[in-house]
């Protein structure tokens, strides 16, 4: 890989861009695991779902996921002093619809939450919890990349994942 490209030169490979509905529909054949990224923020529980998730470091442990600046959540995640990462179990495409959804109580029943040891909601029937601290954050594009150390971690049931492909939620069937 090379280092980030100077303006000049960002301009002239954004010129060369391929067509947005061509990049999604590229996209839509890379499954990617889905999780439920949630935080309190002046005392109110925020969350959302994400698809970005991803591991970045082991020394220090370090995780990443991108939000949509334009996202309703992203203000109030921002201003979280640590968040939860939720790796959602392959039966919980609902939970992950839920959290994808705008103008809803993510929160309300029939989600399933408890407070965690920090205060950050954790969903019930998850794989997995990550407690994480903020990290770093950068623009790129129109998201955000955040980073953030994992302070704890704990897995629960480390049976099938849910995933997105094409357009929808589902699970992973492993070959025999």
């Amino acid at each position: 890989m090379t280092e980030t490209l100077p303006a000049q030169e960002r301009g002239t490979a954004q010129g060369r861009a391929v067509d947005h509905d061509v990049f999604r529909q590229a996209l839509a054949v890379h499954a990617a695991g889905v999780v439920v990224i949630t935080a309190q923020s002046e005392g109110v529980p925020v969350g959302l779902t994400a698809t970005s998730f991803s591991s970045v470091s082991l020394d220090p442990p370090l995780v990443s996921f991108y939000v949509d600046q334009a996202s309703t959540t992203w203000p109030w995640l921002r201003t979280a002093d640590h968040f939860a990462v939720n790796i959602l179990a392959g039966d919980q495409a609902e939970v992950a619809s839920r959290f994808a959804r705008k103008g809803v109580d993510r929160f309300a029943e029939p989600t399933r939450w408890r407070p965690g040891p920090l205060g950050a909601p954790l969903l019930q029937d998850v794989s997995a919890h990550l407690v994480c601290l903020p990290y770093e954050t950068f623009t790129v594009g129109d998201h955000v990349l955040v980073v953030g150390l994992v302070a704890e971690a704990e897995v629960h049931k480390p049976g099938r994942p849910l995933l997105y492909h094409q357009g929808r939620f589902g699970r992973f069937i492993p070959h025999p």
